[in-house]
């Protein structure tokens, strides 16, 4: 059996999300955080730190399956800035809230969000849309901006007191980082987002596989974390920087894909892999020069070194001469191709014949 709690609260670990949760407790409301986790955004690891530092109650939520299911399809209310889908990601998350308010017994759903703070999803007619297309319009409440609209049905029947909520707006913290002084709080989360997905560095390293495949996995995602990635079309080469980076690009390989070492000198892991079908030959022969090309010592010594191949069960060495640019023309992504990317795509969907 569930604990039961009063509120459900979106709870991202950032101030506004947290000044939410403390004021609906600060009614009487036992409070559980919904936290929620993907390749993208959440950290699981700060559940106990969280309850320790603000004394609320997180249980974590994992939406990576169904967050990679929205990129697949594109976003209803497209994208922000780079490759972030604000409005449906807000909307998922309020959707799993609501479907989770049964098992605790919640009567209503705790969101941190303030008008007029974020472009593209706090706008009042964004704010507006995703209780709308969430389903949770009658349950819902904005404690930090609440006086800012009408009263909720949760509001009306009592379950927090719509007249001691607050009537903060726009992108300033002042507000907000008044309150937690009052409130008292040990530390001041920092006032970025925390999505990749609004990041030009991470952003520009998952469109290859948003634009040339029909549903990345988010194992997928993940991998973009590590190591340095050289494209050329289909072909991935992703090669580690440092120890702990080579380690964990290494838990990524595949069947399929060709993880690549140096035999003789020191050097980076690397990662080989086609989208569009078996590794080839040449494939192996280029990834492995780019890959020597980061030895110092190997390219100081001149001429060719040895690289194993491990590929579909098999261990082969190859001799390379170290190359920072093989005959492929292999590239790292770049934010301006995200920009053009979501061009070409929105007139696509421009172009498809509208269903009656």
């Amino acid at each position: 059996m569930n604990e039961q709690y009063d509120a459900l609260a979106l709870f991202s670990g950032g101030l506004d999300s947290i000044l939410a949760a403390k004021l609906a407790a600060g009614q009487g409301l036992s409070v559980l955080g919904a936290h929620f986790v993907s390749p993208f955004f959440g950290s699981a690891r700060s559940l106990d730190r969280w309850w320790k530092l603000y004394g609320i109650q997180v249980q974590t939520l994992d939406v990576s399956e169904e967050f990679a299911d929205l990129l697949a399809r594109r976003p209803d209310h497209g994208f922000g800035k780079l490759l972030n889908p604000c409005i449906d990601c807000k909307i998922l998350m309020m959707r799993k809230a609501r479907i989770l308010m049964e098992a605790y017994g919640a009567k209503c759903i705790i969101s941190g969000e303030v008008l007029g703070q974020r472009p593209m999803s706090q706008r009042r007619d964004a704010l507006d849309i995703i209780s709308r297309d969430a389903g949770v319009r009658d349950v819902l409440v904005r404690p930090l901006c609440a006086k800012k609209f009408q009263p909720t049905a949760a509001e009306q029947a009592g379950v927090l007191d719509h007249g001691a909520l607050l009537n903060i707006g726009g992108r300033g913290r002042k507000d907000q980082l008044a309150l937690a002084a009052e409130m008292g709080l040990q530390e001041i989360p920092p006032a970025a987002g925390g999505c990749k997905l609004t990041e030009p560095e991470t952003a520009k390293r998952y469109l290859p596989f948003i634009s040339q495949l029909e549903r990345p996995s988010p194992e997928d995602y993940q991998m973009c974390d590590f190591g340095r990635h050289y494209w050329a079309g289909p072909r991935l080469a992703a090669i580690g920087r440092r120890k702990d980076d080579n380690e964990q690009l290494g838990g990524f390989v595949r069947f399929d894909d060709a993880g690549l070492k140096l035999v003789r000198h020191p050097g980076p892991l690397g990662l080989l892999r086609r989208l569009d079908g078996p590794v080839e030959d040449q494939d192996v022969l280029e990834a492995a020069a780019l890959a020597a090309s980061f030895s110092p010592k190997a390219c100081r010594e001149g001429g060719k070194v040895g690289v194993s191949v491990r590929l579909r069960g098999t261990q082969t060495e190859v001799e390379v001469v170290p190359d920072r640019e093989p005959p492929l023309g292999w590239s790292e992504p770049k934010v301006e191709d995200v920009k053009a990317w979501k061009e070409k795509t929105l007139a696509s969907e421009a172009e498809k014949p509208q269903t009656p």
